[in-house]
């Protein structure tokens, strides 16, 4: 190819960009601060109640979404509807305690049980004393609660993994630190007053008791310094855990491509969060992630638009909110894993969208910037075409902080893109950071920053829109 040549072909492909950029910038006009304001006044409204999910709360932000997706004319691709319901569980403990004859020890009080598995009623344990001691393959483990002796919090983790070959039937950990034990019981006041939802309670895992040095003697009937390496005892733990059958729902509507509608672009958010505090007061989540759900409202609306004017995309738009993200993304997971409504080798990208409302401490003297994970990790052609519009639109400060494989974070594995990447879908996760408000009462839509937000919705669009148009499918490499 000549010089001549290879220049026409930069320029012919830098003037489509251009053209494609300029059509965009029309539609991207649609979305407006006022529209998200609007959505996100009802999403983050003390009547969802913390759409905590599988609660009544998240079911009227569902109907809210999908009558928003209906209003817009989008297809609804599960049989013409516009849900997907996937099965949970809700399990809540009660009447936890330990005891011997007629004495209790009684639960965040004196001890702290925690199980990965489902239990019921009173059952006698017995404890094997192992305290400090990294010598125990002579020990009759096997079937017996281990009593290790902890004398700086967590480091216990390790000793576990080399007991548990010996198959305990669970463990007993007794912190030397008082104050530690104290603050974690404080911490795991709201854990257990709030119920566990998970795709299902396990019926076997880890059983754990976390205690200081008073409950081991309770339970040996002797002074800790008596205690020696191997000596057994007997106590009776109850632990009842009620489960419930219950349902999550993600929601989605598609708009069919012009010319390709058999490639799908993917963008994603999570409406659901995580209801009230364990005193009653409603966590709104505004930003986590009313700013994400109601993104995702105003650039299917943005997209019908361009649509309704024979400037529709090339390839199909799957716009999708999922439940279940904060019970560890179980909503996109059972969409990837189970039952993926657009099979995933026709999934040429997944943008998801998770908290783009407010700005971090870092950026509080300039809000024109978003924190930018995973483009790079699949595609670079992705990462290098992003950061192209990105410079010749909105132009924001893109923060690849979070993106490095190294951050303590680990962002890149905590929301709904997650799924799609570990299938070998290139991602974009947009992200705004953590702020004092993260996953609290205070996350209102008060302290939303919507001109920044318009302006993140925008970028959001036009990579959309380049995706969506472009001749040919991202490249995985």
């Amino acid at each position: 190819m000549t010089k001549y040549s290879v220049f026409s072909l930069a320029l012919l492909l830098s003037l489509e960009t251009f053209a494609q950029n300029k059509q965009a910038a029309k539609y991207a006009k649609t979305i407006t601060t006022a529209d998200l304001e609007k959505s996100l006044a009802v999403l983050a409204s003390d009547s969802m109640g913390g759409r905590e999910t599988g609660a009544l709360g998240q079911k009227m932000a569902l109907s809210f979404i999908e009558n928003h997706f209906k209003s817009l004319g989008l297809t609804g691709p599960i049989d013409g509807g516009y849900i997907q319901e996937f099965p949970l569980e809700r399990g809540e403990w009660v009447s936890i305690y330990a005891r011997k004859g007629d004495e209790r020890k009684e639960h965040l009080k004196d001890f702290i049980y925690y199980a990965s598995q489902e239990t019921s009623g009173e059952e006698f344990i017995d404890l094997v004393y192992l305290g400090d001691s990294d010598s125990y393959e002579d020990l009759a483990i096997k079937g017996k609660y281990v009593v290790i002796k902890n004398d700086s919090w967590g480091a216990w983790q390790g000793i576990l993994e080399k007991v548990n070959e010996y198959e305990p039937a669970g463990y007993l950990i007794m912190t030397m630190d008082e104050s530690q034990l104290e603050f974690a019981m404080t911490r795991f006041q709201s854990y257990f007053k709030k119920p566990m939802v998970r795709t299902e309670i396990q019926s076997d895992g880890d059983r754990i008791i976390i205690s200081g040095k008073g409950m081991v003697e309770w339970a040996f009937g002797e002074s800790l310094e008596a205690i020696q390496v191997g000596m057994e005892s007997k106590m009776i733990i109850n632990a009842d855990l009620l489960i419930e059958k219950i349902s999550g729902e993600n929601v989605m509507g598609v708009l069919k491509g012009s010319e390709k509608p058999n490639e799908y672009l993917v963008l994603t958010s999570h409406y659901d969060h995580i209801g009230t505090t364990a005193d009653g007061e409603i966590n709104n989540g505004a930003d986590d992630d009313g700013s994400g759900t109601t993104t995702i409202m105003e650039l299917a609306e943005a997209f019908v638009s361009a649509a309704k004017k024979k400037k529709g995309p090339k390839r199909s738009i799957l716009f999708m909110c999922v439940s279940g993200e904060e019970k560890g993304l179980l909503g996109s997971k059972y969409y990837t894993d189970q039952s993926p409504v657009i099979p995933l080798q026709s999934t040429v990208v997944n943008l998801n969208i998770d908290m783009i409302g407010r700005v971090d401490e870092k950026h509080a003297e300039n809000p024109n910037y978003i924190y930018v994970i995973g483009a790079d990790k699949l595609s670079t052609e992705l990462h290098e075409l992003h950061e192209k519009i990105n410079s010749e639109t909105v132009n924001l400060e893109l923060d690849y902080t979070y993106n490095d494989e190294n951050d303590p974070n680990r962002f890149y594995y905590r929301s709904d893109h997650y799924n799609f990447a570990k299938n070998n879908v290139p991602i974009i996760f947009y992200f705004n950071g953590t702020h004092a408000d993260y996953h609290k009462p205070t996350d209102t839509i008060e302290k939303i920053d919507f001109p920044t937000m318009k302006k993140r919705a925008d970028l959001i669009f036009y990579t959309a829109w380049e995706i969506a148009n472009r001749e040919n499918r991202i490249k995985v490499d």
